[in-house]
């Protein structure tokens, strides 16, 4: 996957938007859903991709795929940092997606799913 490929992937999603929101780090590409954020890859190198993963998965992931780690900066509970060494195949990386998509719509109240549509 290149990173043409991920956005455009990400940004098709239904109430998907797409910013630079952290001063101190001006090339994390931020992709959130009705304001949570599901992935995250800087795009000056697309070395990595962050991904939220249910907590009972997190470990199960990181032992099946040695590109898939502990995150450094967000929480190692619910994220994963995914390399992109092309290891992982693109069908995997695409359900991944998905996951953290609807991951961060269940947290979304019912209020604001209706109201985004989602």
């Amino acid at each position: 996957m290149d990173i043409e490929n991920y956005r455009n992937y990400c940004i098709s999603k239904k109430g998907v938007t797409e910013s630079f929101p952290f001063p101190g780090l001006p090339n994390l590409l931020v992709f959130k859903v009705a304001g949570k954020m599901f992935t995250a890859t800087d795009i000056t190198t697309f070395e990595s991709i962050s991904l939220q993963a249910k907590p009972e998965a997190i470990d199960e992931l990181r032992a099946a795929y040695p590109a898939v780690t502990k995150h450094k900066y967000f929480s190692g509970r619910h994220w994963n940092l995914v390399h992109m060494d092309h290891s992982v195949p693109d069908k995997t990386l695409f359900e991944w997606i998905d996951h953290s998509y609807h991951l961060a719509i269940s947290k979304l109240t019912k209020k604001l799913r209706a109201e985004s549509g989602l």
